[in-house]
């Protein structure tokens, strides 16, 4: 045992003593920072580099798709077991082993002879990325013992993480530009160099002082629910609502019920359940799971938007949404700072609403000169939810006693990635919908050659349009325009209502409270 794990564990179990102080916290940050903005950037340069990628490999439709979702599934499977194995084996270890599995297997990415073996090497990507969000955010709340330091910190930290997601594009397309498709995953190696080496010296460890055992059947349950539900939402997003996948989220929700009720009977839950008396915990975590489906479905909308009803090239279109990722750094950053003389409560409050005037912009987008007001709605609605999420995500990881912030930041991480799925599941659905419907009034200027092929999506417009060519294509592209605009602007006005109802939650219940930072679990109240 390490001297950092016996200065930890002799520490009492509701107050471990911070080992860094100073500007050892921040250059442990620093260092956190490293694998955030990694796991970020992997999934925007892994787009990017698709189309070469399954050049070179021959990878068919199937395999593509495997490719790209399988890295989600495990992550978001995983995310309930490592916070909970960080908080028994050590966070610090369970950083560490996994930022060096995530090395080993971004090698075997990059060096990928068939599709099956990125397929599994993306797979073991994954288990090694679930272990990164949990990991960090409970160390930022070991290393930061103060709540102000710790709410700027996990600003940095998730300011980070946009960061690398806005940056991403432009990396993956300078390597791709000057080095073949694998080169994207060697980015990894490096990161995760520093990782190791600088890790052991400037992170401490922690680990539950009467730590017990995993509990393997809620570990597999977890997994039986989360998996099958994801892979029906995205399933239902991407081809409709077919058996299998409607399927799958059924059988997902009733393995939950089972994972719940386990959960309440085990000496040792994978989630402590009282963490949702407090009605600060459960609002935010409302509140982020509504918030990110609806910014995940309508990020999807905009990027379409942006490239087949403005006209933008992909670069370009990547360029204006820089302002939407900046307006997010910047307010994650803002947040807390200004949350040293406003309720924190009521500063989230007053984030969401911002969020739901964005919202309300984007719903009065036009298919003729409509950028300005895409650029500006949803610079508001990124800038809105940064703050409110930043200070969000330091209540849920700071409402938990110290033994459990690696379990309270895998249900902050699990909430994220379920809104997003079902942002992109849910609003893909409507916004198809009013699609087609909008384009069956289009009357001639959808010609009935091209009809099956137009309705299938935006994409499939396009495509059918420029295989017409001249007026009878141009008319096809403005009437298919028109439809997606309308659907954007419908699945906005959605937004803005749902917005508008978690902003009067928030006011009932928090904007006007402390906002206690009270631990649960460990004999404490929140209120």
């Amino acid at each position: 045992m390490t001297n950092a794990d016996q200065q930890t564990n002799t520490a009492a179990p509701g107050n471990p003593q911070p080992e860094t102080h100073g500007v050892r916290q921040w250059l442990g940050l620093a260092v956190l920072a490293l694998p955030t903005i990694l796991i970020a950037l992997d999934m925007s340069v892994l787009y990017l580099a698709l189309p070469a990628l399954s050049q070179g490999l021959g990878a068919d439709q199937v395999e593509q798709l495997w490719i790209t979702d399988i890295y989600g599934f495990m992550v978001a499977g995983l995310l309930i077991t490592m916070g909970s194995l960080g908080d028994r084996l050590g966070r610090r270890r369970l950083l560490l082993i996994g930022g060096a599995l995530f090395g080993v297997a971004s090698l075997l990415a990059a060096f990928s002879a068939t599709p099956a073996m990125l397929i599994a090497a993306r797979a073991l990507m994954g288990i090694a990325g679930a272990t990164v969000a949990p990991s960090t955010l409970a160390l930022i709340s070991n290393i930061f013992s103060d709540p102000k330091q710790r709410a700027l910190a996990i600003g940095v930290w998730l300011a980070c993480f946009m960061g690398g997601n806005a940056v991403g594009p432009i990396i993956g397309g300078l390597l791709l530009a000057h080095f073949w498709w694998g080169s994207v995953f060697l980015l990894a190696v490096p990161v995760m160099v520093v990782l190791l080496t600088a890790g052991p010296v400037l992170l401490p460890e922690y680990r539950h002082p009467e730590g017990s055992r995993l509990d393997l059947p809620s570990v597999v349950l977890s997994l039986l629910a989360i998996l099958p539900f994801i892979y029906g939402l995205k399933e239902v997003a991407r081809a409709g609502a077919a058996t299998l996948p409607v399927a799958a989220m059924a059988i997902g929700l009733l393995l939950a019920v089972v994972f719940v009720r386990r959960q309440r009977t085990v000496p040792s839950p994978l989630i402590d359940l009282r963490l949702f008396r407090s009605t600060p915990f459960t609002v935010t975590l409302v509140m982020m799971v509504v918030t990110a489906m609806l910014m995940g479905g309508t990020f999807l909308f905009i990027s379409l938007w942006l490239q087949l009803v403005a006209g933008l090239t992909p670069f370009v279109a990547g360029l204006w949404l820089v302002p939407q990722m900046v307006a997010m750094i910047i307010g994650t950053l803002l947040a807390p700072i200004l949350a040293r003389r406003i309720r924190p409560g009521l500063l989230v409050t007053l984030g969401v609403l911002v969020t739901g005037i964005g919202f309300g912009v984007l719903s009065r987008t036009t298919a003729d000169g409509g950028l300005a007001t895409v650029v500006l709605g949803f610079a508001l609605a990124c800038g809105g939810i940064g703050g409110a999420v930043a200070l969000g995500t330091d209540l849920v990881v700071g409402s938990a006693p110290p033994a459990k912030a690696g379990s309270a930041a895998s249900i902050s991480e699990t909430s994220n990635e379920l809104g997003i799925a079902l942002g992109i599941a849910v609003l893909g659905s409507i916004g198809s919908v009013v699609y087609r419907a909008q384009l069956a009034r289009a009357g001639d200027a959808v010609p009935a050659s091209s009809r099956q092929a137009a309705e299938s999506g935006i994409t499939g417009a396009a495509e059918a349009a420029d295989a017409l060519g001249g007026e009878a294509g141009q008319r096809l592209l403005t009437a298919a325009g028109e439809a997606f605009t309308n659907s954007l602007t419908t699945v906005a006005a959605i937004g803005a209502g749902l917005i508008l109802a978690v902003v009067a939650l928030c006011f009932a219940t928090i904007a006007r409270g402390q906002y206690s930072r009270e631990r649960v679990g460990d004999g404490a109240e929140t209120s």
